[in-house]
């Protein structure tokens, strides 16, 4: 009796010769239109945004102070050894799907089950906070323009007196939700555009804020100590990685193998540059116990006398943030799409549109649950449920990347991740040591979540995934000569 290819039951693997076949029936298929900077943009659209315009300001005051640029740096070479592992593997797995269909592929149906499960929440959380943040800079412009808007539309319940809901946040999701809804081609040039928009108000940050740099506001560079680094660097880890929700669009780019890769790094060496000089900024302008932990730009600008750089600054974060939310909505309703497809979740997910070729059942469904979360959910808690399941999909490409460059060495890769098996090593112990980082809450949130999906995986997804249904055959062994 034929059995699996590459092992049974929970550790069946997508086999990796069929890659280049087109996956699912009509209907369930995504058409390729993304070019090499498309991608790019996408990346950095995913990258910085939150992570200066929101988060920065919030671990700078209270976890780290001026060593959040040091916070940053250490969360980025985790994400460099991380990026490089994810770029072999884009150049060689170009589906969708990102750590879901690497770790599918290569460490079993159960270790990618749990990898896509956790981005389901994680990405959509993402989305949640960013939204958040960017509401946090609408308040201030309108306050900075003599507007009062009421307290009940504020912000979520206990933070702040009167606060019932984040109204700006729920629908900023649903907007995003609905842009995702038009099709590839029209929401990437979106992307692009506003991707070029949000660069420039972070150099012009940079430009104008570095004339008003106070170096006393440098001191003392640790106040929370060496630790408040570690604890800063694993909140706004998620800040540094959208190439990972990127790398979820691999089928809808049009050469994958060989532009993949190339995004993923290039969108990462961009946006880390300016994480480091915009912090630099920030810290030094304004002392770290007075930068506001929702519009710390705006504010610090504010505060040298610069209210119409603090205007533009808000009304860049506004635009610019959104591209954060786009990479990541697309990242999470592409991971569903792939689980739904591969028959892990139900195949109604997998419907795309006729027309648009997009999925826009889950993006609707994600739209509505972000929402839900950007409402009624504070940004630090929000925040830290984002991180633990990323770390861990990091470590598990990492470690996949290994895995598979032994058992099978001589695929065509397009990418070949450098430093084998150092680099892949050192995402994998940064991530795991980040995870220790987190708050106990955010161990319990993922417990349940774990525990829910293990429940799903067992009593749906494994008799009716594609590969129970329809294993592929185990090769004929070599004849001896």
């Amino acid at each position: 009796m034929a059995g699996f290819r590459a092992g049974e039951g929970v550790m069946r693997r997508k086999p990796i010769d069929t890659i280049q076949e087109p996956e699912g029936p009509e209907g369930q298929q995504l058409t390729r239109t993304l070019g090499l900077w498309q991608l790019t943009a996408i990346g950095v659209g995913g990258i910085i945004g939150a992570g200066i315009f929101t988060l920065a300001g919030t671990i700078a005051n209270g976890t780290a102070g001026p060593v959040v640029l040091v916070s940053f740096l250490i969360a980025g070479v985790a994400s460099a050894a991380a990026a490089l592992s994810y770029a072999e593997f884009a150049g060689l797995i170009p589906k969708a799907g990102s750590a879901y269909t690497y770790g599918y592929a290569v460490l079993g149906e159960l270790a990618g089950w749990f990898i896509g499960w956790d981005l389901l929440l994680e990405y959509t959380a993402i989305v949640a906070v960013v939204a958040i943040g960017i509401s946090g800079y609408f308040n201030f412009l309108v306050e900075s323009m003599g507007g009062d808007l009421p307290a009940w539309m504020l912000g979520a319940p206990g933070t702040g007196e009167g606060h019932k809901v984040d109204l700006f946040a729920v629908v900023l999701c649903l907007l995003i939700a609905y842009l995702l809804t038009l099709g590839m081609r029209s929401a990437a040039r979106f992307e692009m555009a506003v991707v070029v928009l949000k660069v420039l108000v972070v150099l012009l940050v940079i430009a104008v804020g570095v004339f008003h740099i106070d170096f006393g506001n440098y001191n003392p560079f640790f106040p929370y100590g060496v630790g408040g680094a570690f604890t800063g660097a694993a909140t706004v880890f998620f800040a540094v990685f959208g190439y990972d929700a990127m790398s979820t669009a691999a089928e809808e780019s049009k050469d994958s193998q060989r532009h993949m890769p190339k995004a993923i790094i290039y969108s990462l060496a961009i946006s880390m540059v300016l994480y480091v000089l915009a912090c630099l900024v920030l810290t030094g302008m304004q002392n770290y116990k007075d930068v506001d932990k929702e519009s710390g730009f705006s504010t610090a600008f504010a505060s040298v006398g610069l209210d119409g750089i603090a205007d533009i600054v808000a009304i860049g974060a506004i635009i610019g943030i959104l591209t954060v939310m786009f990479t990541f909505m697309l990242g999470v309703t592409r991971v569903w799409f792939a689980m739904s497809r591969d028959g892990l979740l139900p195949k109604w997910f997998a419907k795309t549109h006729p027309r648009r070729k997009v999925p826009t059942r889950v993006t609707w469904i994600v739209g509505f649950a972000s929402a839900g979360i950007a409402g009624f959910v504070k940004i630090g808690e929000a925040a830290e449920l984002t991180n633990i399941g990323i770390l861990l999909a990091f470590a598990v490409v990492c470690t996949a990347v290994i895995v598979l460059r032994y058992r099978q060495p001589d695929l065509p890769r397009t990418f070949r991740c450098p430093g084998m098996p150092v680099v892949p090593a050192i995402g994998v112990v940064a991530s795991l040591w980040l995870i220790t980082y987190l708050q106990w809450q955010t161990w319990v949130r993922f417990g349940i979540w774990f525990a829910i999906g293990l429940v799903v995986y067992f009593a749906y997804s494994y008799r009716r995934s594609e590969l129970a249904k329809n294993p592929p055959p185990v090769p004929e062994p070599a004849p001896k000569k």
